[in-house]
Formats: structure tokens, C-alpha cells, sequence
């Protein structure tokens, strides 16, 4: 099976024995769960697109392994076209879904951890890349959906992994089995846990010698022994409770936040990329934190191109359309959407060929790209919101608009246009709400700033790659100074 429909992907979850716990109880049902459903079905979007002929190009690719077809979410990129391609597809995804999709990051740890486990073979004499592809060509022939795990908990900043109080702050092997070696530990942020049915595990930041037990990187499945989520809390998700179509926003589609334990998780050796070699967990983390930024060149450029669309059906709902402010506020939201888009596009186009035969893009722009969208959504959220008005939060609720009484007043004073009804009025703005506020937000505003690494990790990144020396050489040489 090269590739799943959405509904085999749905049906392949029901199988999984994850362990879930939300508000205190565990869920017996991830699947059907009111509030978890909407994140399954954006991810259960990106197998519905790959079926559709009008998307074959973006969201499907001949394996590198096999040279079957198989879903781009599991591809080895093989060139800068592939990059660009990678992006492509994000915005198309996050176009269709105004959502969180999730399957970028399993691509991106695949990516890193390819090149990664060539190069540290290539040193040690270890089999991690033999180990890795066996892995993937088990996920590209299931097509399967993998999360990617690097965010620790982390504890006290200002200590390395092994200096922490609590040595489980950052996940760490306990014991080393002829077999295999048992982890411990948590990860935090972990957007598509609870819908995926295997994850990568990575070291979350460069590490030394006295670190070696947290420079470990592997895969296992989501429900294996010892590994349960507590999902995160997210501003209005109980509304998808209340049976409202309308107060959600987006009643399809959502994502949603999980912190994941791994007690005692036994990982046998051909499912191990890494284990002890630090000198390699600085590479893997600045390479796959170098895809996933690039990721955001697309997946957020998508969601934008929505809210863009949202606010300006506010506007002709409002009939303040021709009014030049709100000509010129929809103008800058375009050129913020597509300026992240530029930087996307740009990282892929550099892109250039590892050790290990695939493509990595240009990790400065993709830096810059990333540092971009800890600003630019943010913007485009306070303009939307401009637009939308004040009844994006204070309108009543859609059982008030459908009861007997106050329904009637509600469509005499809350009409706009009034060729537009009152009910699609309040449709388009609760989903600028989802989308500035609400649980989308999460997915578009909030992971902005945090998601891919923090605004100075990527600054980090800017000032080590932005090679100012050689900038010094040409500006001396232009002013003919001779030292």
C-alpha cells in the first residue's frame, strides 16, 4: 500500500491502543472525541489530496527507495525542486484546512536525521543510516504518519541536560540492553502525537561530552509500552462540545497540543539513529530546526491566504469594501502573506546536496524565514481583526441566534448588508475569530512565535551564518583599505 485514503488513515488509528489523557480522564476513543476529531481530520486531508488528480504533482513523488509513488509527506528530498515543491504543498494543505496539518514535522525529521546518521556513520562506523532507512521504507510502503519529537521540557535553562535537578527534564537512555536501550523522559509540544502511528525522536539541543545519554535519537509507535499524552488546554476548544456548527469557526478542521511521557520505553537497536555520539546533536537539531523553519514559508502563508480571504468577506458584510483603509489593510496583509512566502520559496531554491544525497535548504534564509513569521502572522491577525469589528467577540452564541424569542432580534440587529443574512455574517466571523483567538490559534498565531524554535533561536542561527566577515572584506575593499 504506497498510498492510504483518508478514511484507511482513520481506520489504521482506530487500531492503535494510544494512551490519552485529557482533563483529568483518559479517552478511550481519540478518534471519535468531539475535541480531538477536528486535529485527525487535518491530517486525514493531506491523504484526501493525495488521491485527487489536480494535486498529484505537489502532494505525491516517486520514492528515492523505491521508486513506487508514495506521499511527498514521506519523501528524502533529492533536489532544490523537491524543496520548493515541499513548501508548494504546505500552503496548498494549509489553504484547504486553516489549520494545523501536522505531517510537516515527521517530514522534516526524516530529512535531518538521513543526513545526520550518513555523516555519523561515516565517523563511527555505526549502522544508524542503515537503521534509519529501514524505518522510512516501512513508512513510505504504509504511508504512514510520523510525529517528530525534539522539545524537552528543559527545566532550568541555565543547566546542560545532565546538570538538571531532575535528570528526566530532558529524555535520556537508563539503561543500555544488549537488545536495545530503555529512554525516559518527556516532549513537549507535540502538535500530531495523538494522529500519528510512529514517531522520531530527537535530541533538542547540541550537547557535550557529559551529556551523552541525552544525545539519543530513535524511533518506536505511538501506543508502545510505557509512552501516554496529556493533551493541551486550548482557548475555546469545549465549544466543540456545545454541538455548534457555528461557534467554532472551523468545525472540520483544528490541531491540538500534547505533552508526551516516555516511562521506561525499551527501543530495540534497529529502531536507534543516535546513541551517545554528541558531537552529531548539534547537527541534527540545527538541520531538522532548518527544515521545519522552511516549513513555515507554507503551512502559515496557507492559513494567512484564509484569514486574508475571512477578512474581506467581513468587509463586503459590513459594506465597507470600497473604503480605501480597508483596500490598503487587505493590500498589507497580502504583502506580509507573501513576503513569508518569498522567504519559503528562496531557502528551497538555495537549497543544496548533503553528504547523504538528499537536499537541504539554505539554512540562513530559512532562519530568516522563520524570524519573519514570529512577526508577520501576528500583524495579519491585528489587521483581520481591525476589519472583523468588535462583534467578533461579543456576538451571541448560535443558540441564541437559534432560539424562538431572541433569534428574530438577533437577525434584526445584528444584519449587516442586508442582502447578506445574518447567520453568514456570524459565520465569517467566528472563523476570524478561530483563527485570531480561538484553538486555530493556536496553530497559526501563537506557533508563529514559538513553533521551530523560539524569535532568538533563529537569531542565534542569523549571526552565526551570516558570515559578517566576508561582509568586512567588501566593504574594505570597496573603500580601499589596506591592513
Amino acid at each position: 500500500m504506497a498510498l492510504m485514503t483518508g478514511e484507511q488513515y482513520v481506520e489504521s488509528m482506530r487500531n492503535l491502543k494510544l494512551q490519552v489523557y485529557m482533563f483529568g480522564e483518559k479517552i478511550e476513543n481519540p478518534v471519535d472525541n468531539p475535541i480531538l476529531r477536528p486535529s485527525m481530520n487535518s491530517v486525514k486531508a493531506t491523504y484526501d489530496l493525495a488521491q485527487l488528480p489536480e494535486y498529484e504533482d505537489l502532494m505525491t513523488v516517486n520514492s528515492s527507495i523505491t521508486g513506487q509513488k508514495i506521499n511527498r509527506f514521506t519523501h528524502i528530498h533529492q533536489s532544490a525542486e523537491d524543496l520548493v515543491k515541499k513548501v508548494k504543498m504546505q500552503r496548498l494543505c494549509g489553504q484547504k484546512t486553516a489549520a494545523c496539518f501536522q505531517r510537516c514535522v515527521g517530514m522534516d525529521a526524516f530529512n535531518a536525521v538521513y543526513s545526520t546518521t550518513y555523516e555519523t556513520d561515516e565517523k563511527y562506523g555505526t549502522q544508524y543510516h542503515e537503521n534509519f532507512k529501514k524505518f522510512l521504507l516501512y513508512v513510505q510502503e504504509n504511508d504512514l504518519t510520523v510525529d517528530g519529537a525534539m522539545t524537552d521540557p528543559k527545566g532550568d535553562r541555565s543547566l546542560a541536560p545532565h546538570a538538571q535537578a531532575d535528570p528526566d527534564l530532558y529524555l535520556h537512555v537508563v539503561e543500555r540492553r544488549e537488545d536495545g536501550i530503555v529512554v525516559r523522559g518527556a516532549k513537549a509540544h507535540q502538535t500530531g502525537f495523538v494522529n500519528s502511528h510512529e514517531v522520531v525522536v530527537m535530541p533538542t539541543i547540541s550537547m557535550g561530552e557529559d551529556d551523552r545519554d541525552y544525545a539519543v535519537a530513535f524511533a518506536c509507535p505511538t501506543d508502545a509500552e510505557g509512552i501516554f499524552m496529556i493533551v493541551g488546554r486550548q482557548s475555546c476548544d469545549t465549544r466543540k462540545l456545545e454541538g455548534s456548527e457555528i461557534d467554532v469557526g472551523n468545525s472540520e478542521y483544528g490541531g491540538m497540543e500534547a505533552i508526551v511521557i516516555f516511562d521506561n520505553v525499551f527501543i530495540p537497536n534497529d529502531r536507534i539513529f543516535l546513541n551517545g555520539e554528541y558531537e552529531f546533536a548539534g547537527m541534527l537539531v540545527e538541520r531538522f530546526a532548518g527544515y521545519h523553519r522552511q516549513s513555515y514559508g507554507g503551512c502559515k502563508v496557507g492559513v494567512g491566504d484564509v484569514l486574508i480571504g475571512a477578512a474581506a468577506v467581513a468587509a463586503d458584510y459590513n459594506g465597507a469594501q470600497k473604503a480605501s483603509h480597508i483596500k490598503d489593510k487587505l493590500i498589507e496583509m497580502t504583502h506580509l502573506n507573501e513576503t513569508l512566502y518569498c522567504c519559503g520559496i528562496a531557502c528551497s531554491a538555495e537549497g543544496i546536496r548533503t553528504k547523504s544525497g538528499n537536499y537541504i535548504i539554505d539554512l540562513l534564509l530559512a532562519n530568516v524565514c522563520k524570524q519573519n513569521v514570529t512577526r508577520f502572522p501576528y500583524e495579519i491577525a491585528r489587521l483581520a481583526e481591525d476589519i472583523a469589528g468588535g462583534l467578533m467577540v461579543t456576538a451571541p452564541s448560535e443558540k441564541d441566534m437559534k432560539d424562538p424569542k431572541l433569534g428574530a432580534y438577533i437577525d434584526k440587529y445584528l444584519r449587516g448588508v442586508n442582502t447578506v443574512s445574518t447567520e453568514n455574517r456570524m459565520r465569517i466571523l467566528r472563523l476570524i475569530e478561530n483563527l485570531t483567538l480561538g484553538a486555530a490559534a493556536v496553530g497559526y498565531r501563537t506557533e508563529s512565535m514559538h513553533g521551530a524554535g523560539s524569535p532568538q533561536a533563529q537569531r542565534i542561527m542569523i549571526s552565526r551564518q551570516g558570515n559578517l566577515a566576508m561582509k568586512k572584506q567588501l566593504a574594505k575593499a570597496i573603500a580601499k583599505i589596506k591592513e
